[in-house]
C-alpha cells in the first residue's frame, strides 16, 4: 500500500481527474495548498505598492493505492499534468504502514478499496 501525494497546477485539475478516473483510481482528497519551488514567485504592484509573492497556488491530491496501481496513478498524473514548463509540480509516493476503513473496521488492501 502506498500513499501518492501530486501538488500539479490549479488549472491542470480537471484532466488529472480525468486521467485518473481513465486509469480506474476513483478514491482521493484534493486539496488547495501553496507552495514555492523553482518558480521562486513574482512581483505584483497594488496601488503603487511592490510586493513579492513568494508562495504561489497549487492542488495538491492525496491518493491511496495498493501497490499495482502505482505505476498507473503516477503514469495518468505526469501524462495530464505535464505542459513541459517549470511549475508542473512533482509526485511523491510514501508507504502506508495501516489502512482501515471505519465504517466496516477493515484494514490493509480491502480498506482501500
Amino acid at each position: 500500500m502506498k500513499l501518492v501525494i501530486a501538488m500539479v497546477q490549479p488549472h491542470k485539475v480537471a484532466e488529472v481527474k480525468k486521467a485518473l478516473d481513465d486509469a480506474q483510481i476513483h478514491l482521493m482528497t484534493v486539496s488547495n495548498v501553496l507552495g514555492s519551488g523553482r518558480q521562486k514567485g513574482y512581483t505584483e504592484s497594488y496601488r503603487g505598492a511592490k510586493y513579492e509573492v513568494n508562495l504561489l497556488k497549487k492542488v495538491r491530491f492525496d491518493i491511496a493505492v495498493n501497490d499495482e496501481y502505482v505505476e498507473p496513478c503516477i503514469a495518468a498524473i505526469t501524462k495530464a499534468a505535464r505542459s513541459g514548463n517549470i511549475g508542473d509540480g512533482k509526485i511523491f509516493v510514501v508507504p502506508l504502514e495501516e489502512v482501515v476503513r471505519i465504517r466496516t473496521g477493515e484494514k490493509g488492501k480491502a480498506a482501500i478499496g
